[in-house]
């Protein structure tokens, strides 16, 4: 195979390659985004074709991490085309743990499912809905290879925090006034730390992005406000 052919194929390999990953990114958005409406409406269905379609999420991870074993192996590349691959690797590690967030959330709702809520869900969905919006512009960053898109990631992990703060607070003053509250304010409480947690993995994406185009490693917390001291 001459060097022009050569290159054509790696570039469909490596499109293919983008193509799962974003992909993978969508379902995973999608499983955490059903659970939190399964949680919300007391839809024990709902949450269990979460749990479900888990098994498909792990399984693409795992097609990913091989394509891209097989794609470093046979092309041996350099450069962006590397720095490309190698974060690829990264990304289905870090949307694969979104989507296991989608799988314990839905099991939550599951348990949940027929009590009633010590208290209206309005800031959980709030911040499932931050989530999607930040897995969309990372996800469209790396689809156009768009460093300053990615930037836009950064800052909106500061109000993922800010609502699991409020959450949290909110349900600690109902577990005092009522200690039989505890258990299911509790089961609440590990939804939004969740949900944090899965900010902070997109995040992550948003950073491989930003490596990718620019071959520069940042931290989004450069691009943060201050943590309070």
């Amino acid at each position: 195979m001459n060097a022009i052919n050569l290159r054509k194929q790696l570039e469909e390999d490596l499109t293919e390659l983008k193509r799962m990953i974003l992909r993978l990114g969508k379902m995973a958005e999608e499983s955490v985004t059903r659970a939190v409406w399964a949680l919300k409406n007391q839809d024990v269905e709902a949450a269990r074709s979460v749990i479900e379609k888990d098994d498909e999420i792990d399984e693409l991870a795992g097609s990913v991490d091989s394509a891209c074993m097989n794609f470093t192996a046979r092309y041996q590349p350099l450069g962006e085309d590397l720095r490309t691959v190698t974060s690829i690797m990264h990304m289905a590690i870090d949307l694969e743990r979104i989507g296991d967030y989608g799988d314990n959330i839905a099991k939550a709702a599951i348990d949940l499912s027929g009590q009633e809520l010590v208290k209206p869900l309005i800031d959980i969905p709030r911040m499932v809905d931050t989530l999607s919006v930040m897995v969309e512009k990372a996800l469209a960053a790396f689809d156009t290879n768009n460093a300053e898109a990615a930037k836009e990631v950064f800052p909106m992990d500061d109000l993922m925090d800010d609502l699991e703060r409020q959450i949290m607070r909110e349900l600690l003053l109902l577990m005092m006034e009522k200690p039989q509250r505890i258990e299911q304010a509790s089961s609440l409480l590990n939804v939004a730390r969740t949900l944090e947690r899965a900010g902070d993995h997109i995040t992550n994406v948003a950073e491989r992005v930003v490596y990718i185009v620019t071959g520069k490693t940042v931290k989004a917390s450069a691009f943060r406000r201050p943590k309070e001291r």
